[in-house]
Formats: structure tokens, C-alpha cells, sequence
């Protein structure tokens, strides 16, 4: 046999000997307090049968007051006519609840024009009315009411009394009795010639099953007032007469011949209990048995260690988790009310094996089915309690956990959530509306009527929301493939409004990307046309004179003009190959500011300072303005300086000759403007942005020495310190600002 198989069959041996074990144990729980130690004359039982048979035999006999003498002992006293009397409220309250009482019939009955019932009514009334307002002038007309009530009782009494005779005789087959009244002496028994003496003798343990003795030394005397009238409820008074008004007392024995036949009732009941007595004893020595089996058995086979064997878990591990705490739940719940229905299941007295039969028969196999089920998921569910990881992972495939955030989204809007459910009640409460009218066509207007009103109007609004949302996606669908359909309406401050909204902003968006893709592939090109001119122009010099120079004739004057151009070109090919590998770093931000605290005033000036023979050797007039006290920032200084000398320099090569530059620097509360302003020679266009592309000049002729680098390095460096810097062109009037946080 396969492996597999002998571990399953091993567990399921196991469990079903663990549950039988844990059964017998919980039936000594629940009746061993019945059956240990015990007999049938010391059960529940037995103790309701005596207390019936006590109820009717002071009922039946320890009395002596016959119909008639009851009739004449009634007395009533003055509270009883007084509680009588305002039973239900005064006279006036009385009379007033008899007339609201009667007043509805006779009404009708005028209406039907029967005015014969409509008088019987009335005299009725009248009669009730007048009897009651006798109550309120007469104590004896009250007495004489309550007299025939009680007199009527006792009637009902002896009626009911008659339906108990059969019982009280068949009690008297199997108990017998010798009672002595302690007051009066007198002797009530149903032995047969029984004498003082010979009553010990009778009732002997020789002779009795059972005996019960009542005396003041050891059981206490048998009351009247302890036992229970048989007979129903409210005849309380009626007993109290029955013994005189006063608590009896009786000493004797009542007991059971073992001369009992064995076909009476009572006898069959011990009988049998003796019987259930020891199918207890056989379940409960083999359920104890089962449990230590079943402990001895988990300790050799490790039943959980099977489990594995059985590749189970693989299998389990896919239901979500939620289900499987779910499911072990249910099946704990299973178990558990499989234990109460053997705690409180009743051992049969009239057959040895009904009890057993029907355990074994169902609840047995009921509870080894959820035993073995809340065990082996207990186990398996462990493993992953244990670990916090693995539940908060499996608790995330969880159906409720996906179910909440499909909720969460469907109320991610609130309107829309609100307006579902709001549709869901509508169309869920016009369905019960119309089986309402199927079953009673009387409601079919009031339902038309709400039909109407409430429904009619949700759906035709639900119908127009639908077509707005299908206009919406059919729009959006035309837009992924790329088509612009016309901007969608924007209808109110709705989901959709706001839907429709974004939509059409993100095609405006969408064109705007496309026109800037487009920007960018053009500026890809002149870049990579620009960088192929700016580098080959000075190194087709550099290779030119170069083989001029190898010329083994060449005078020596010619010679130092090549060296120099050489010179000349190479410096300029290193200021070319410095600026883009400097602007290259700047974009990819590949570079790291070395910050303090730096006095812009101070740092403009020394940028000035620089080139300050070249400006004095201009035809440009520099109007420079600054603050008198030193304006601080955060910056790297030595950046911030090339940012200067970049645009210095672009003025001086740049600039209309014999034009004014305007520099000035501005501290506002807490930033500071620097403004360069000059007049452009020439003419720049009206497209500010691409003076900040790479090798973007405004000599689009490209004739002066400049990379085209010095702007987009320039903004680079101030976007690096997290500021601003902005072109303005007017015409040909060129303007820089560059804004700074100070400190």
C-alpha cells in the first residue's frame, strides 16, 4: 500500500479513537453527577415523581373538607372588596372604558339599520354600567360577587381534581404510605391492617426498595406547605382552605415494596435506569480507554507529522486565507456543539443500546469529521500564524482584504458610491414593490405613484449619466489612437465633469507634447549639425597647417604664422571640448556645489573686475548698480562666478557698439535679482527658449568665437542652486534675470 494511504489511514484511526476518547470523557462531565454512586430513588427523576404523588396525595387525602364544607368556609375580607372595587380605575374611569368599549358596535349597527342589535347593545351597556356603579354604594353587592367567584373555583377545583384520579390510584399500586398528622394524631395510610406496632415491621428495608422517613430527629416532618399542588395554577386560596388555613405537618414513611409489579410505570423507570446506569459505566471505561490510547498513539505515530507526508498543505496554502480562518472556525463551532449534543444527549431507559447506537451512529462520526478537520487546520494554520511576514502576505490574497479595497475604490469617489448604492435601492425596492402588487392589487396605484416619482426619474437620471460616460470613453478611445476629437462638454461639478475635464486636458497636453517632441527632434538635429561644425572647423585648421608645416622648404616667418594658428585653434578646440563636457555634466547633474556663504555684491564685482580692460577698451558703456551692504546666499561661489563671466563675456561679444549695459542687483525680502540688460547686435528672433539649447547662438552665422554652450551652462549652474533664470527679448533689447534665495 502506498504510503500516502497508510498515513491518512493512520490519522484517521487516531482521530476517530481521540473522539470517541474525548466523548466518553465528556459524558462522565455531564451525567456522572446521575449515575456514580447513585440509584434511580437519588435521580431528577425519581424526585418529580414523588413530588406528584405528594402534590395529589395532599390534594386527595391529608384533608377533610368536602365541596360544600369549602363553600361555607369563604370569607372576604375589606381589602378584597376594596382592590374589587378599583380594579380597573374609578367609577368614572370605569364607566368611561364601558362606553368607549360598546360605542364602536352600536355605531355600527346603526349603520347596518339593525336597530334591534344596536338596543341589545345598549342594555347591555346599561346593565354593566349599572352593576358597576352598584360596586361604588354597596360593599355587601361586592361581597356577594366575590363570593360566586370563589364559590365557582371551587367548583373548577373538584372538576379539575376529578381528570387526576386515575394517576393518584396508579400512584397508590407502588407507594405506600403511613402518615400521622403531629397536631391532631390522626393517621392517613393505605396499608391494609396496619397496626401501631406492626408499621416498622411493614415498612422495612427488608421488604422496600426505597423508604422514605419523615420524622423531627432525622428527615424533618412532611409539610403541606412544601408540597406542591398538583393540580394547575390559582387555586391557592382553595388549597389554604383545604388545610385550614394552616401549614400541616406529618411524620411517617412513604416507600416502595419490592412486591411491586414489575409492569408498573414506576418500576419499568428503575428498570431502565439501572440499565442506562450501565451503558454509562461501559461508555465512560471506553471513552477513558480511547483517550489514553489516543495519547500513547500521538506520542509513536505524530499524527501532525503525517500531515506533511500527505502533501496537503501545498493544496491548502491556495485557499485565501480569510476562508481557511473561516473554515476552521465553522468546523471549531462544529465540534463544539457535537460536544454539547453529548453532554446534554439523555441515556434511553428502554433500550441498554440506544445510546450508544445513536452516538455511534452519527454524532461519533460528526465529531471525528470536525475533530479531524479543526485539528489538521489548527496545525496547518499555525505555521503561518507563527510567522508575521507569511500572514501579513497571505492576509493581503485574502478575499475580505480584496474586497475592501474594491469597496474603497468603488467609494473612492464618494457621489459615485453614494449614487450606485442609491440606484442598487431604487431598482432593488421597485422589484419588492411589484411582487407587493402581484399579491395585492390595492397598492398598485400608491405604487405607480412612487414608480413615478422616485424611480422613473433615478433611471431616466442614471440613462443620461451613462451616455455621458460612453461619450467620455468613446473620446478617450479616439484619443489613444492618436485622433482629437472635438474637447468634451464639461456638464456641472460631477465625476464625469471632472473626468471630462482632465480629459480634454490631457489632450491639450498630448498636442503640447507633440509639438515639443517635434521641438526637440529639431533642436537634436541642429545640435549634432552645430557640434560637427564648431568642432571640425578648428581641427580641419589644426590638420591643414599642420601638413603646411611639414613642408621642408617653409621659411621660418611662415613657419611661427602656422605655429600660431595651430595654437590658436587648438585653444579654441579645448574651449569647445571643456564647454560641452562641462555642459554634458551639468544636464545629467553629474556634479557636485561646493556651498558657503558668498557675498553676491562682492563676487558681481570681481566678475567685473575680470574684464575690466576689455571693457574699458569697448565702445560699451556699463551702468552698473548694487546695493551699498553685502547681500549673502548659500551658493558655490566659483559656479556662480562662471555664471557671471559667461554672461559678461556674451555682452562684450554681443553687444551693439556704442550701447549702454545695464547691470543691476535688487535684494527682495528673501531673494535676490541680478538683471543684465544690453542691445543685441544681432537680430535674435522671437523664441527665447532656444537660446538656452546647446550650441544655440545668436550668430546664427556662427562667424564669432563662442561654443553656443555659455547660456545652457549658465541656467544649469542656477537651476543647480534651485533658482531662476529668465531671457526677455524686446526687439533687438536683450535682458537676463537671474533670481537667488539669500540667506
Amino acid at each position: 500500500m502506498d504510503i500516502k494511504w497508510r498515513n491518512s489511514i493512520k490519522f484517521i484511526v487516531w482521530t476517530a479513537i481521540l473522539a470517541i476518547g474525548i466523548s466518553g470523557t465528556l459524558s462522565i462531565v455531564s451525567k456522572g453527577s446521575e449515575y456514580i454512586k447513585k440509584d434511580y430513588f437519588h435521580s431528577p427523576e425519581f424526585d418529580v415523581e414523588m413530588d406528584q404523588f405528594i402534590g395529589l396525595l395532599s390534594i386527595y387525602e391529608l384533608h377533610d373538607k368536602t365541596k360544600v364544607e369549602l363553600r361555607n368556609n369563604i370569607t372576604v375580607i375589606d381589602e378584597e372588596i376594596e382592590e374589587h372595587r378599583y380594579r380597573y380605575g374609578n367609577l368614572s374611569e370605569q364607566v368611561s372604558t364601558i362606553k368607549n368599549q360598546y360605542e364602536p358596535q352600536i355605531q355600527d349597527a346603526l349603520a347596518a339599520n339593525n336597530e334591534e342589535v344596536a338596543n341589545l347593545y345598549k342594555a347591555e351597556r346599561d346593565e354593566k354600567i349599572k352593576d358597576i356603579t352598584n360596586n361604588f354604594k354597596s360593599d355587601e353587592h361586592i361581597r356577594k360577587k366575590i363570593v360566586k367567584e370563589e364559590e365557582e373555583k371551587i367548583d373548577r377545583f373538584f372538576q379539575e381534581r376529578e381528570d387526576y384520579d386515575s394517576q393518584f390510584q396508579e400512584y397508590e399500586r407502588a407507594i405506600k404510605y403511613y402518615l400521622q398528622n403531629t397536631e391532631t394524631g390522626e393517621v392517613f395510610t393505605n396499608l391494609n391492617g396496619v397496626e401501631d406496632g406492626s408499621v416498622k415491621e411493614i415498612m422495612n428495608d427488608k421488604e422496600m426498595l426505597f423508604i422514605q422517613n419523615y420524622s423531627d430527629s432525622k428527615n424533618g416532618y412532611l409539610s403541606t406547605e412544601a408540597s406542591y399542588p398538583y393540580i394547575g395554577e390559582g387555586y391557592d386560596d382553595i388549597i389554604a382552605l383545604l388545610y385550614k388555613g394552616e401549614t400541616q405537618t406529618f411524620e411517617g414513611a412513604i416507600a416502595i415494596p419490592k412486591s411491586t409489579s414489575s409492569e408498573h410505570p414506576l418500576m419499568i423507570r428503575y428498570h431502565d435506569y439501572q440499565k442506562a446506569q450501565i451503558t454509562f459505566y461501559v461508555y465512560a471505561g471506553i471513552g477513558l480507554l480511547c483517550l489514553v490510547l489516543s495519547i500513547l498513539m500521538y506520542k509513536k505515530i505524530k499524527p501532525f507529522q503525517l500531515v506533511k507526508s500527505l502533501e496537503w498543505d501545498g493544496i491548502y496554502q491556495r485557499i485565501p486565507i480569510d476562508l481557511r480562518l473561516i473554515a476552521y472556525v465553522a468546523s471549531f463551532i462544529v465540534m463544539v456543539a457535537l460536544a454539547f449534543q453529548v453532554l446534554n444527549s439523555e441515556i434511553y431507559y428502554d433500550n441498554l443500546y440506544s445510546y450508544i447506537y445513536d452516538l455511534l451512529e452519527w454524532v461519533l462520526p460528526a465529531s471525528m469529521i470536525a475533530m479531524a478537520g479543526t485539528l489538521l487546520q489548527f496545525y496547518l494554520l499555525l505555521a503561518v500564524l507563527k510567522e508575521t511576514s507569511s500572514f501579513k502576505e497571505e492576509w493581503r490574497k485574502a478575499l475580505i482584504y480584496k474586497g475592501y479595497f474594491i469597496l474603497k475604490r468603488a467609494f473612492l469617489n464618494t457621489s459615485v458610491g453614494v449614487q450606485l448604492l442609491i440606484l442598487l435601492m431604487v431598482v432593488f425596492l421597485s422589484g419588492i414593490g411589484a411582487g407587493i402588487t402581484f399579491m395585492d392589487p390595492g397598492v398598485i396605484l400608491f405604487y405607480l405613484f412612487l414608480f413615478l416619482v422616485v424611480t422613473l426619474p433615478v433611471l431616466i437620471f442614471f440613462i443620461i449619466r451613462t451616455g455621458y460616460f460612453n461619450t467620455i470613453i468613446q473620446n478617450a478611445s479616439a484619443l489613444a489612437n492618436g485622433n482629437f476629437e472635438p474637447d468634451l462638454p464639461v456638464k456641472g461639478q460631477s465625476v464625469l465633469a471632472r473626468l471630462a475635464e482632465s480629459i480634454n486636458t490631457l489632450k491639450h497636453g498630448v498636442k503640447a507634447s507633440e509639438k515639443a517632441q517635434a521641438k526637440s527632434e529639431r533642436l537634436k538635429t541642429e545640435l549634432i549639425t552645430n557640434v560637427s561644425h564648431d568642432l571640425r572647423t578648428p581641427l580641419t585648421s589644426i590638420i591643414s597647417y599642420t601638413e603646411l608645416l611639414k613642408s621642408p622648404d617653409l621659411a621660418d616667418e611662415d613657419r611661427d604664422a602656422y605655429v600660431q594658428v595651430i595654437d590658436r585653434k587648438s585653444k579654441r578646440l579645448k574651449v569647445l571640448i571643456d564647454d560641452l563636457f562641462e555642459a554634458s555634466k551639468m544636464a545629467s547633474g553629474n556634479i557636485e556645489l561646493a556651498k558657503d556663504h558668498v557675498d553676491i555684491v562682492q563676487l558681481l564685482q570681481q566678475a567685473l573686475a575680470e574684464y575690466d580692460e576689455t571693457i574699458q577698451g569697448s565702445t560699451l558703456q556699463f551702468r552698473v548698480a548694487v546695493p551699498e551692504k553685502p547681500v549673502y546666499a548659500y551658493v558655490d561661489g566659483q559656479k556662480l562666478w562662471r555664471v557671471f563671466d559667461n554672461l559678461i563675456g556674451n555682452i562684450l561679444k554681443y553687444s551693439l557698439e556704442h550701447t549702454r549695459v545695464y547691470i543691476d542687483l535688487i535684494k527682495e525680502q528673501s531673494h535676490v535679482v541680478i538683471t543684465f540688460k544690453n542691445v543685441s547686435k544681432y537680430e535674435l528672433g522671437g523664441n527665447t527658449d532656444e537660446l538656452f539649447e546647446r550650441f544655440k547662438r545668436g550668430d546664427t552665422s556662427r562667424h564669432t568665437d563662442g561654443s553656443g554652450l555659455g547660456l545652457a551652462i549658465a541656467k544649469s549652474i542656477v537651476d543647480l542652486h534651485d533658482g531662476s533664470m529668465d531671457i526677455d527679448l524686446d526687439g533687438d533689447l536683450f535682458k537676463v534675470t537671474i533670481g537667488l534665495a539669500t540667506i
